[in-house]
């Protein structure tokens, strides 16, 4: 991905670090060839060269682009999980991604991380974004899901003769797991999603200490992803199931829902990030009757909504990390809606605005490994930016609202916003 060249400055405008800090009245974001040589208060900004450009925020924010830390690229819209099973071809899905992919940035999302992909489009998502032919967030990878045989995400029955190739690896046992992380490790991904535990979307395995994957399976793969330099995640509501991954050495926990005191001071200790993708339960429960979701599925994403944001407060409130996103891509619960998580924080579970912002850029950045890189707007780093026509710390709800972006740029480059120009078509940039 290209960067910008020459000298940018951003001001007139409160600035928000992404670090936490208080924000910056009246600051100032000075960019060299992309990345960040100055970001403070505006009267002690450098001088910069006579023909320098600068983008006037006319008293809006200057903040960090966001990240989404659970991007399902490849889930489109869909009105009940089976239809992401053998519904549409490997091609049909890999435009639908594309399109997601850049109306997340469209959005305000400069990076994120993908929590389970179809057919491993994702890897060639990350290349085609990286290579500038499509737009999108600076992407990492995560290909097909690994579930354990009868857990949450293998709902064919065995008359069907039929498997879950493009979607998932069904394991059973300990080989299995280390044959599919060693699948995945050779078409390129960077992390491992696996599902060690049930969910509300699934009544029969829904119990608080549901376990769909062994002990034994979870630490084969943690083992075999992490002699490959890969990380790993899983999807862990019930409590075994939280305390058995981390226990394995997962890299985080997607969701966390029913934490006791025994796997909350786990967490703690070896302070993994959760993810906890809780918008997409009020949604479920607020959406899902048109949908036709049956009322026990309904119940169960109630009681995992509130779970789930106690839980949320209570890792933030004693020093733990969250990441913010989460899987977006459902009928009810669609692309393009990736902010709302950040208001459900915010007037919901209780968390401030300059809190949740922490989790949406410095947190996201330090799951996909690239807090060094960007995340927050200090001097070295990238200068990935939204733009923002309003004041997020005072109505979190403006950054849900993308006619309110001036610019979303990714290493000085504004790609999206109203300052935005068109994107280029480009035909193929691979040499003959």
């Amino acid at each position: 991905m290209k960067t910008a060249a020459g000298t940018l400055v951003v001001a007139n405008g409160q600035l928000i670090l992404g670090t936490g800090a208080p924000p910056i009245a009246d600051g100032a974001l000075v960019l060299q060839n992309g990345r960040i040589v100055y970001a403070g208060p505006a009267a002690q900004a450098p001088a910069t060269p006579p023909h320098t450009e600068r983008i006037d925020v006319k008293g809006g924010t200057i903040m960090p682009g966001l990240v989404e830390a659970h991007f399902h690229a490849t889930y489109f819209n869909i009105a009940a999980l089976e239809d992401l099973d053998i519904k549409y071809p490997v091609e049909y899905v890999s435009l639908l991604s594309s399109v997601n992919t850049r109306l997340a940035l469209e959005c305000g999302y400069t990076a994120a991380r993908s929590g389970g992909c179809l057919f491993n489009i994702d890897v060639w998502l990350k290349k085609a974004i990286d290579g500038d032919l499509i737009p999108g967030p600076r992407l990492a990878a995560s290909g097909r899901e690994i579930c354990s045989a009868g857990g949450l995400m293998d709902w064919n029955p065995e008359f069907r003769k039929i498997g879950m190739e493009g979607l998932v690896f069904i394991i059973n046992g300990q080989e299995d797991a280390r044959k599919a992380v060693r699948s995945l490790v050779k078409d390129g991904v960077e992390w491992v999603k696996t599902y060690p535990t049930g969910d509300a979307a699934s009544p029969d395995i829904n119990d608080h200490h549901t376990l769909c994957m062994s002990f034994e399976e979870m630490h084969a793969v943690v083992a075999t992803a992490h002699n490959h330099k890969l990380k790993v995640t899983g999807h862990c509501r019930a409590t075994e199931g939280i305390k058995n991954a981390l226990r394995a050495g997962y890299d985080t926990i997607e969701h966390g829902t029913f934490m006791d005191d025994e796997a909350m001071e786990l967490l703690l200790r070896r302070n993994t990030p959760v993810v906890p993708a809780l918008y997409f339960e009020k949604a479920s429960v607020e959406r899902g009757p048109e949908f036709g979701l049956p009322q026990v599925v309904i119940d169960g994403h109630q009681e995992t909504l509130e779970a789930g944001a106690e839980s949320a407060k209570r890792i933030l409130r004693a020093g733990g990390r969250l990441g913010m996103g989460g899987d977006y891509g459902f009928g009810w619960n669609p692309h393009g809606d990736y902010a709302r998580e950040l208001v459900f924080f915010v007037r919901d579970v209780g968390l401030t605005p300059l809190e949740v912002i922490t989790c949406a850029t410095k947190t996201g950045a330090e799951i996909m490994g690239c807090g060094d890189e960007f995340g927050t707007l200090e001097a070295g780093k990238l200068g990935d930016v939204l733009v923002v026509d309003g004041d997020p710390l005072r109505d979190i709800s403006v950054l849900a609202d993308r006619s309110r972006f001036l610019a979303v740029m990714q290493g000085g480059v504004v790609k999206a916003g109203s300052l935005a120009p068109p994107f280029p078509t480009v035909v193929s940039r691979e040499k003959p």
